[in-house]
């Protein structure tokens, strides 16, 4: 049985468990689109797709463009990016798990055939038949809490409280068009500022604090999309470059599910 784990997926969240995969022993391939939406780019290897390598402290994630290039890059002692909704690796190789860390809050194609060990975070999956586990994502006493009958948490749409703001820190597209940014991630931004224009459009930072997050400049969005975070502590600007508590945890209950679930088959 080869070690290898795909994670679909290489979002900030996606990419703490990428990251923590790594960092203990375990060769990482990673799936993703031609373009993603990541708003936290500065700490989610998604951003390999447009910038071929993204390092996220200290580990790097290199964009693939044929499966032949994945064992090369491995050996680099990097983690392999690919364009591939589909899964179609699995016509390639057979890992030891897969990891569903898309967050679409729905199913996007994860079974639990595609591997020995599959594992989802977040809503959309029921554990036991969808994937062998699923991990809660969202924040409170059960953040990380590993589900191995029945489904996480629904989605509620309200974003974690930082700093005492929920909703109020995260910023929604009031327009459809291009995004033309005029502040960058780790920035500090005032309420009311402008901190980019879709078109003639102005986004508005919704309160004071440190830009956390904005999407690419340059991308497509549409109207209402996620497409920036504030984070209203101005004293940690730092974390604009680390991964998230959130994320931690998330990604070492991955890693846990992994081990006791490879104990529980009896996988070499």
């Amino acid at each position: 049985m080869e070690k290898i784990i795909v994670v679909r997926g290489g979002g900030d969240i996606a990419t703490g468990t990428i990251h923590k995969l790594y960092q203990s022993g375990f060769p990482v391939v990673v799936l993703e689109i031609e373009n993603p939406s990541t708003i936290r780019r500065k700490v989610a290897f998604s951003e390999a797709m447009y910038e071929r390598e993204a390092t996220v402290e200290g580990v790097t994630c290199k964009r693939a463009d044929h499966f032949d290039q994945i064992n090369e890059i491995l050996a680099e002692g990097k983690i392999p990016i690919i364009k591939d909704e589909n899964c179609d690796i699995l016509n390639y190789i057979k890992p030891l798990a897969l990891v569903d860390g898309i967050l679409a809050k729905k199913n996007l194609g994860t079974k639990n055939t595609m591997a020995p060990i599959t594992i989802a975070l977040g809503p959309g999956f029921e554990a036991g038949v969808d994937v062998d586990a699923v991990v809660e994502t969202q924040r409170g006493h059960d953040l990380g809490r590993i589900i191995l009958e029945g489904f996480a948490t629904k989605n509620t749409g309200i974003p974690g409280i930082i700093g005492g703001y929920g909703i109020e820190r995260v910023i929604h597209s009031p327009a459809t068009g291009i995004i033309k940014n005029i502040s960058h991630i780790s920035d500090t931004v005032t309420k009311g500022q402008a901190i980019a224009y879709i078109g003639d459009t102005k986004v508005e930072a919704s309160i004071d604090g440190i830009l956390r997050g904005i999407i690419k400049d340059g991308y497509p969005v549409v109207k209402g999309l996620k497409i920036a975070d504030i984070d209203p502590r101005i004293e940690e600007k730092k974390n604009c470059f680390t991964i998230s508590d959130k994320a931690r945890c998330i990604g070492g209950s991955v890693l846990e599910s992994i081990l006791y679930l490879r104990r529980k088959k009896n996988l070499s």
